[in-house]
This record gives structure tokens, sequence and C-alpha cells, in this order.
């Protein structure tokens, strides 16, 4: 069976994005069991550029993805469009009819509603959903996960990680981190956030730096410093702890662990890095000449990335009826960690799980102007004045002291 491959958000190669759907493509591209068949974006040459690069038939080419759902009947959809726009198309495309399974970017939603809307909504379809956290397939990443089930550390006892941020990049870290932990439930998460600057990406806030900490119910901790004070949990990328020893995911790729009491031992992952594949210089060199002939010759040269092995995860899982490790509920417990530990800046407290809220605290946070430049020049202009008003007081109050001495005397 074949599988017949569509689109939505193309995007531009030399954009502002990432362009994941041309990650997406090659990802299917590589399997014998897909066909690319139609692609849709709000800009007409995006879309006419990515159909040409992978020899889309023009009259499967759309400015509109409901016309391409009713026109070319795709089986499987990859959803390439900026975080805010993903839950309003999983639901359309999921209640179309027409589709056996979504594949759509991370972070999963812009609100704790439509995360969960999402997967609800393709249940209740019977469509697979799936989220492309592909650095699960990353071979530190994978290995690392090897090494606890293994033993080489005894039993998890705590999870660490540093990232960017806890959304745009912190939803692959809390995805690994659940992952370490044979998905267990969590029971709560307490976090702080500053959010001083404004950082949009792909129309998302992303805090400035943030410190989080939770419990999952088998008693493992996990901790994650973001942004200007990440380095705060060390300069691994994830530090797993366990009841005889350590692993790290380095920041460079590099895996070691090292149990109690002997040194560490660095384990091979290939050429893979920290986000990708890194060839050797032979066949760095052979990429650079076959890239000048033809891009997708010179990508073919290249070892799978992290994405295509995600891709090929889940069209496996949708041809042998069984559910992908990418699958919806996996991502939202990713995803309700990151939602809960804006709620517990919010709050100024502990969350407890599941999460009661429906919006995006941070959002709602600057939207109220409570967070942002906005509300640090509130803040700041309120200090003045109270600092103002202090003076004065005391200037006041000395009159008086000085008054009542003189009465006395």
């Amino acid at each position: 069976m074949t599988l017949r491959i569509g689109f939505v958000g193309t995007g531009a190669p030399d954009g502002d994005g990432f362009a994941m759907a041309y990650r997406h493509a090659a990802g299917y591209e590589r399997l014998d069991d897909c066909e690319l068949v139609a692609c849709a974006d709000i800009v007409p040459e995006n879309a006419a550029a990515f159909a040409d690069e992978y020899d889309i038939d023009d009259r499967h080419v759309y400015d509109d993805y409901e016309e391409m759902l009713a026109t070319a009947e795709p089986d499987v959809v990859s959803v390439c469009v900026p975080p805010a726009l993903h839950a309003d198309i999983v639901v359309n495309v999921a209640q179309s009819g027409v589709v056996s399974a979504i594949h759509c970017e991370k972070p999963m939603a812009l609100t704790w509603s439509d995360a969960k809307r999402m997967v609800d909504v393709c249940e209740n379809e019977g469509v697979a959903l799936t989220i492309n956290h592909q650095q699960r397939f990353g071979k530190p990443y994978r290995k690392a996960k090897e090494l606890l089930d293994d033993g080489k550390i005894g039993d998890l006892r705590r999870v660490e990680f540093r990232e960017e941020h806890l959304y745009d990049t912190g939803t692959h870290a809390f995805d690994l981190a659940n992952f370490y932990n044979d998905m267990e439930p969590v029971e709560w998460v307490l976090a702080q956030i500053d959010y001083t600057d404004e950082n949009v990406l792909f129309g998302a806030h992303n805090e400035n730096q943030a410190v989080a900490q939770w419990r999952y119910e088998n008693g493992v901790y996990g901790l994650a410093s973001t942004g200007r004070g990440e380095a705060f949990c060390g300069d691994a990328l994830f530090r797993l702890y366990g009841t005889g020893g350590v692993v790290e995911v380095r920041e460079d790729g590099t895996l070691a662990y090292r149990r109690d009491g002997k040194s560490w031992k660095t384990v091979k992952t290939g050429t893979d890095g920290r986000y990708r594949p890194k060839p050797g210089k032979v066949r760095a060199g052979t990429r650079l000449v076959a890239k000048r002939l033809s891009s997708r010759l010179g990508d073919r040269l290249d070892s799978t990335t992290y994405t295509e092995r995600a891709i090929e995860d889940v069209v496996t899982a949708l041809e042998e009826g069984e559910e992908s490790e990418l699958g919806g509920r996996n991502a939202l417990a990713a995803d309700e960690l990151i939602f809960a530990s804006w709620e517990s800046s919010r709050r100024r407290g502990r969350v407890d799980l599941p999460l009661d809220v429906e919006d995006n605290a941070l959002e709602s946070m600057v939207a109220e102007k409570k967070v942002g430049p906005d509300a640090t020049k509130r803040s700041l202009a309120s200090d003045e004045d109270e600092s103002a008003d202090s003076e004065s007081s005391r200037g006041r109050l000395g009159a008086i002291r000085s008054r009542l001495v003189g009465f006395v005397k």
C-alpha cells in the first residue's frame, strides 16, 4: 500500500523559519511506500517552489488546504505552520474524513485547551496524531535511555536539563525527560520565570529565563533551567542521576556516564550530534560536491536526520496498526509541563496535576501587562514613586521630631 502525503504550510528555505515541510518531505521521500502528492501554503509562490522541489503535480498545488483535502485526498498530512495555527488546522484535517494520520510540528499548540482539543478530536475521528519530537531519535538521547534501562547507573532518581526556553525548544526536553522516566505521570510542578524583554518566536512568547521543578508519581524529580540562567543545571544538556551513578548528554551531543567511585566513560554514538548527524570530513567533502550537482543528491548522502527517523517511525506505526511513540498523548504530557510551569509562575506557587486551566499563562500575563517590557517600566516607575514618597515621609517625620524635641526642652 502506498501512502499519499500532503503538506499544509510549506514555508520557504530562505525565509525566516525553518521550512520544516522540506525536512518532513525528505523523510517521506526516502520511504518506498510514500508518495508526495499535494501541498498548500497561503503564499502561492512558496507552495509552487515546494512542488517543484518534490515533483508534485501542478494540479495539486493549493493556497487553501481544505481544497487540497477535498481534491487530492491525501492519506497523511504534515502540518508545518506556526504553533498558534496548529489546533484549528489539525482539527479541520482530522474532521475532513479523508486522512488516516496527521504529523504536526512542535510546539503542539499555543494554549493548553487547544493541545487537548487536538488529541481529543483526532482520537474521536480515528486519526493518528503525532508531534515531531524528533530528538527522541538522536543516538545520544536514545543511547542514554539504553544506559538507564541496562542499569548502568542504578534506578533513576532525577532528570535535569538546560534549554533556551521551556516552550519552543523546551518541548523537546520535557518530552525526553518523560521518555527517560517511561512516561510516568507527573504529580506537581513548581516554577518561576522572568519575562523582562520581549521574546516572540514564530508568533509565541517565550520566557527570558526560567527554573522549574517537578515530581513524578514514582518519586523521580525533574529540574530545568532556561535562557539567561540555563547554566544553573551545569554544562550538560541532560543529566540523569541514578542510585549508582550519572549519565550526561553534553552540549556537543557527546554521551558519557560515570558509576559512583569510577571515572567517566564516553559512549559511541556515531556521527550523531546535538541536533543532527555530523558527517566526517570525507563524507562532508563528497556531499559538498554532490550538492553542487543536485541538492537532493547531496541530502541523500547525509546520514538520516532525526526528523527523517521520526517520519519513518510514524509511517511504520501507521502501516502496522500500532501507536508511534510520538503519539499525541505523549506529546500532551510534555505540553502539560510547559503550561504548568508558566501557570506556577502566575500563581506564585505549586501546581498540582492534572492542570486545571485552559489558557497559556505566559501569553495571558503578557496581554494583561503583568510581565514584559511594559510591566517592567511600570514596576520601575512605581518603585521610584514609592521611593519619593518614602523620602517625603522621612522628611515630614524629621520635622515633627525636631518640633517635639523643642517642645520637650
